[in-house]
């Protein structure tokens, strides 16, 4: 038999946009300041090992945790360094923890950021998808915090926008990305985790993808900006009540961005897509405006479902109406997988056309990478 479609509601209060293997245990804070001397970091072998080495001759117990291995592993001690090494590892960017004694902590002098309320370290192991990840030395885009009047949510808010290589110094106009983020994420986290913009100045600069105008917006709508910016604490924006839910508000983004920027403002010139809540919200704000983009992506999307007449009608119309792609990614672990799945059938039986990608992983940031590197290239052609 197959299983239920999740509820859109259900869906993005489950979907959290964070990573799969940190999520039940205790979560560092804010970290403070460290004596460098105590933090030795992360080594990057030749054959893609990667050896923790930590300094603490006081400890009694230090592990490390993250995507590339199940569960933990206990560092060994001598002369008061500890250290554990990995297997070679797979080109990719991956997160980890370090936990002293029971208590995680987060390496002051080594790659660090923040996924909502957690701060995590990092390393990116070079290759295929890892240079794609990585600052290289080719023409860089500009990163832009914009605010915006919303009228529907009666505040302003903030936005952030990536201009490719040699916009200011143009007048060309340019297409329009805009993309989503999850449940427990904000308008940063497809730069801090999703690494969009090293992703855009590489594929651009490779001549893979056309250079393009990237909107990352904040999807809760009880929020003007990200937490982190006013020093608030997260909490589901999703459950407050009296507020409109953010796809019914992204005229306004649109209008903004339109009004602001050199766009090619006819539905050829943009595309919309999302991970999570993000792609429940892509899948609505596509189908609701349904002549308005040619592109449009669901990654591990929430939500997304046409098993009413009237949700038919929509996609229908958009089928119309005609689009150039329709972008569907999840990984095969993903919690929303059986829902995906079952989309895809929907779709199917109303001969929708759409694209269908599926990798390894879970509700994680390692495959929205690879479907939004993936997806790029297919934009604006």
């Amino acid at each position: 038999m197959k299983r239920k479609n999740i509820s859109t509601a259900l869906a993005m209060l489950l979907a959290a946009g964070s990573l799969a293997y940190a999520q039940e245990q205790q979560q560092p804070q804010r970290p403070a300041r460290q004596n460098p001397e105590v933090f030795t970091g992360v080594v990057i072998n030749g054959d893609n090992s990667v050896t923790f080495r930590y300094k603490n001759p006081k400890a009694v117990k230090v592990e490390v945790s993250g995507e590339f291995m199940e569960g933990s592993a206990q560092l060994v001690e001598k002369d008061g360094i500890w250290t554990y090494t990995t297997a070679p590892l797979a080109s990719e960017m991956y997160f980890y923890t370090l936990s002293v004694d029971g208590s995680p902590i987060v390496d002051m002098n080594y790659s660090m950021t923040k996924d909502i309320p957690r701060w995590m370290n990092y390393f990116i192991i070079s290759g295929e998808k890892g240079d794609i990840y990585s600052v290289q030395d080719v023409p860089h885009g500009t990163v832009s915090s914009r605010w915006y009047e919303s009228k529907m949510l009666q505040m302003r808010r903030r936005v952030n926008v990536y201009t490719p290589a040699g916009y200011e110094n143009s007048k060309k106009k340019y297409p329009v990305f805009y993309l989503l983020h999850g449940n427990a994420c904000d308008e940063n986290s497809w730069l801090d985790l999703g690494r969009a913009a090293q992703i855009l100045d590489n594929l651009i600069a490779q001549g893979k993808a056309e250079p393009m105008i990237v909107v990352m917006t904040n999807g809760n709508p009880a929020q003007q900006a990200a937490p982190a910016y006013f020093g608030d604490t997260y909490t589901n924006a999703n459950t407050m009540p009296g507020i409109a839910a953010f796809p019914d508000t992204f005229s306004e983004v649109i209008a903004f961005v339109e009004s602001n920027y050199r766009t090619i403002s006819k539905k050829e010139g943009r595309a919309i897509a999302g991970f999570s809540m993000g792609g429940g919200h892509a899948f609505t704000i596509s189908k609701e405006m349904p002549n308005t983009f040619d592109y449009v992506g669901l990654f591990s999307a929430a939500g997304s479902n046409i098993s009413r007449d009237e949700e038919k009608a929509k996609l229908l119309t958009m089928k119309k109406n005609g689009y150039k792609l329709y972008y569907i990614g999840c990984g095969t672990d993903d919690f929303l997988y059986r829902n995906v799945l079952a989309y895809n059938k929907q779709l199917d039986d109303i001969g929708f056309k759409y694209y269908y990608r599926e990798t390894s992983g879970g509700h994680t940031w390692g495959p929205w990478r690879i479907f939004l590197s993936e997806m790029v290239p297919m934009l604006f052609k």
